[in-house]
């Protein structure tokens, strides 16, 4: 099972604002970056920074959730001032996931070994080479470039 970096994780009584500043600068990226990767104005990622705003739309925080490689319940907990208490896995359904796009959440669930729309078992990592798999916006392994995803025979 791949678990996510604890660095990554809410501090308690943090803002949605200190919590991405944080990853950004932890990851070394500017707001410019970040703002291009998660596909959101850089002003209003300035908004979120500065405490001028604690709204994320759906949109958005599927974007800072890929762009951060983080889960988007870690920033419904900020949101919600609430702590994340369960692990998340970073696993996909081969047949059903077409590599770099937004994943289902429901294979990041713990309990969850199957896919829910074709029943195929669920994988963390690559068939070939059995490296974790490292983001999912990347539609081959990086270790030996083979492709997560698998054809239907």
């Amino acid at each position: 099972m791949y678990i996510i970096d604890s660095s990554k994780t809410p501090k308690p009584d943090e803002t949605i604002g200190d919590y991405i500043r944080r990853l950004r600068e932890d990851t070394n990226i500017s707001q410019q970056e970040l703002a291009r990767a998660a596909g959101i104005h850089i002003q209003s990622l300035g908004k979120l920074e500065r405490g001028k705003t604690n709204r994320l739309n759906s949109k958005t925080k599927k974007g800072l959730a890929i762009a951060l490689e983080i889960p988007e319940e870690y920033l419904e907990a900020v949101l919600l001032g609430k702590t994340v208490e369960r692990v998340q896995k970073k696993q996909f359904c081969p047949l059903c996931w077409k590599g770099g796009t937004i994943i289902d959440p429901i294979w990041t669930l713990s309990r969850a070994k199957y896919c829910l729309l074709c029943g195929h078992s669920l994988q963390n990592s690559c068939l070939k080479c059995q490296q974790p798999l490292t983001s999912f916006q990347h539609k081959f392994c990086p270790y030996c470039g083979t492709s997560y995803q698998h054809k239907v025979k």
